[in-house]
């Protein structure tokens, strides 16, 4: 073997091992994936406190809507901000409406050539039966000449619905309050891109409220619309009487706990605001008294979580994923402490977990 045949060999046994050092060395992509997070339950009591069960709601308006775009595009003009009182048909924003204003000039030079079309058709077909009538033309050629007057003006009138279909694009580009009342939240600014579906503002009603609560599964059936309730809002120091105006009927979204609506005295809500916490007293019947009574919720202390001024726990869901529900707590002893409302006699919730929850976190449930 000559010089140049060993120096070959030797670096392609260099380029080899290389080669092998590298695969080695190179770490093997693994596919990461949300294991579920192995967790254990436990069960509550109930409490009840001179013939009522104590919940908390907050005060919102009777009508609330998001605002949002039914076209894509940029946000060019915000004219409110959150706070702002607003009246019905009041412009809220506007959209860069460019592309539509040009699709709309397209489609007006479509409309004309479609209908200079349609008029040479109409004096053929005239022309035809004309000479048809004379008997100098044959009936299929009018026959031809009339089916091609009739596809000219079908072809006219889908150039005509093309334009309304671009103007209703375009009357979108400028969005109008669909009501009087507040701009509660603004969640995006000139310059945003705005899409379809995406809230940009949501605006309340003013002037007509009402109190939203959850009540407990096992309390529901205690009671009914009509019944009277006790409230109390700490925010504006007010006592207040109301009525149930209506109770939801599944709690498939709301874990497990019932949406239940009150009225408010007409004469109190221009001092009320949309927001504010609200402690009701909600009368249970005397079967249901009976049996709950000195019977407080509890749960281990190390469940609860602490968010801002806020305080939850987790529950599990039919579908094996966490939800954290908000509770009102009440006093704590010896490494237990009082759920007042948010969490009902016989409910399930996390009392541990093997790693970090949150909501929508898949879960195992071990015992």
């Amino acid at each position: 073997m000559n010089f140049n045949q060993k120096s070959l060999t030797l670096i392609a046994l260099i380029a080899i091992i290389t080669i092998s050092s590298c695969s080695q060395d190179e770490p093997k992509a693994t596919a990461i994936q949300d294991k579920p997070i192995e967790v254990k339950l436990a069960s509550a009591g109930i409490k009840s406190a001179n013939g009522k069960i104590e919940v908390t709601g907050q005060i919102e308006g009777i009508q609330s809507a998001n605002i949002s775009t039914r076209v894509i595009g940029t946000i060019t003009s915000m004219r409110v901000k959150a706070g702002d009182q607003v009246k019905v048909g009041q412009v809220l924003f506007t959209i860069n409406a460019t592309d539509i204003k040009a699709k709309s000039a397209q489609t007006g030079a479509m409309i004309a050539q479609a209908d200079a079309a349609m008029q040479s058709a109409k004096k053929d077909f005239e022309r035809y039966t004309a000479l048809y009538k004379q008997q100098s033309a044959t009936a299929k050629e009018l026959e031809q000449i009339t089916l091609q007057y009739k596809s000219a003006q079908a072809n006219l009138e889908v150039m005509k619905q093309m334009k309304n279909e671009v103007n209703a694009n375009l009357s979108y580009t400028t969005i109008t309050a669909p009501f009087t009342g507040i701009v509660s939240q603004k969640l995006a600014e000139t310059g945003s891109i705005a899409s379809p579906g995406m809230p940009i503002l949501t605006l309340e009603q003013t002037g007509n409220l009402q109190v939203s609560a959850l009540v407990p599964e096992n309390m529901i059936a205690s009671i009914a619309v009509g019944n009277e309730v006790e409230m109390n809002i700490n925010a504006a120091d007010k006592k207040l009487n109301g009525k149930i105006i209506q109770i939801n009927s599944s709690s498939q979204f709301t874990g497990g706990q019932y949406v239940v609506k009150i009225s408010l005295p007409t004469t109190e809500m221009k001092k009320l605001f949309s927001g504010m916490y609200v402690n009701i007293a909600i009368p249970i019947k005397e079967s249901t008294i009976s049996s709950a009574e000195n019977n407080a919720v509890t749960v281990p202390e190390n469940s609860i979580v602490y968010k801002d001024q806020l305080t939850g726990l987790y529950t599990a869901t039919a579908e094996n994923t966490a939800l954290l529900r908000w509770v009102r707590l009440g006093k704590k002893q010896a490494g237990q402490v009082e759920v007042l409302s948010g969490l009902s006699a016989g409910e399930q919730f996390i009392v541990s977990a093997g790693g970090k929850l949150y909501n929508g976190a898949p879960i195992k449930l071990v015992k």
